[in-house]
């Protein structure tokens, strides 16, 4: 009987590489997979052109010197602030105020804290919230909570 050795060895190394190769894809693949997402490079951003200048184009079609807007009036101080609930210590006039300013949502402001620039709060009443320049000088303003309907 005759047997063709070199024939079961070339089957043997056929098997040993696809199985080789199978392990490698594997292996790569998990790899691949596994790894934190890489992030895309930003998109460039286009560069809006510069707003023309309105008056130097005026000059040019021959209009005369433009004046300048008047500048708005700045709202008075008592515009400005809203208080909108009060909890104010009976006898020790310390508390808290909820007072929103500019039309922003309220905020808490503890007696002597800065409540904007040159306005601090002095004290507190059952309804009312007394602000000025410093904690113990004159109230320069009071406000008085929205009457109940």
């Amino acid at each position: 009987m005759v047997t063709n050795l070199d024939h079961s060895w070339g089957v043997r190394l056929a098997t040993f590489a696809l199985a080789a190769l199978a392990a490698a894809s594997v292996a790569y693949w998990g790899l691949r997979l596994s790894a934190p997402a890489a992030t895309l490079p930003e998109a460039a951003v286009a560069v809006a052109p510069p707003a023309p200048d309105v008056q130097a184009m005026a000059r040019l079609l021959g209009a005369g010197p433009v004046a300048a807007p008047a500048a708005a009036p700045a709202p008075s101080a008592s515009s400005r602030f809203a208080l909108v609930g009060v909890l104010a210590g009976r006898d020790s006039g310390g508390g808290v105020a909820l007072i929103a300013l500019d039309g922003q949502p309220p905020k808490p402001y503890r007696v002597g804290a800065q409540v904007d620039a040159g306005w601090v709060l002095q004290s507190l009443g059952p309804r009312q919230a007394r602000l000025g320049a410093a904690l113990n000088g004159q109230s320069a303003l009071t406000l008085e909570m929205p009457q109940r309907r």
